[in-house]
């Protein structure tokens, strides 16, 4: 004896794994159509991808950016770890841009850096 709710609950989850196959189908099928579209753009005088020639043209900008890390300890660590994603996405939009910020972490240490350390050891790197 099922509600009528479970019931809906079950048929939906069995169609979602049905159709898994099909979905990574078409998201496959979507990448090759940009990869296609992104080749044809290409210069054929010009070798290597977009995003290299992308960052020849880029134009450093005089703007600094600081977060300020300093109120960590005051933060649970679900916050921290959120806070640490929140920079990760800065900095990688950051190094897409076209005029891209100076970007400066400031009092780095604590929890942050202990979550930084354990999960993405390249932040060194940043520098």
């Amino acid at each position: 004896p099922m509600s009528k709710r479970q019931r809906k609950k079950l048929l939906k989850q069995k169609q979602w794994e049905e159709q898994k196959d099909l979905r990574r189908q078409k998201r496959k099928e979507k990448r090759q159509k940009r990869k296609l579209e992104r080749q044809s753009k290409l210069d054929p005088n010009n070798e290597g991808n977009d995003r290299k020639r992308m960052r020849k043209e880029v134009v450093p900008s005089t703007l600094r950016l600081i977060v300020d890390c300093s109120f960590d300890d005051l933060m649970v660590l679900k916050d921290v770890k959120k806070l640490h994603k929140q920079i990760q996405r800065c900095y990688a939009e950051n190094r897409k841009a076209f005029h891209p910020v100076q970007f400066y972490l400031t009092s780095h240490g604590g929890q942050l850096k202990n979550n930084m350390n354990e999960n993405d050891k390249g932040w060194v790197n940043w520098k």
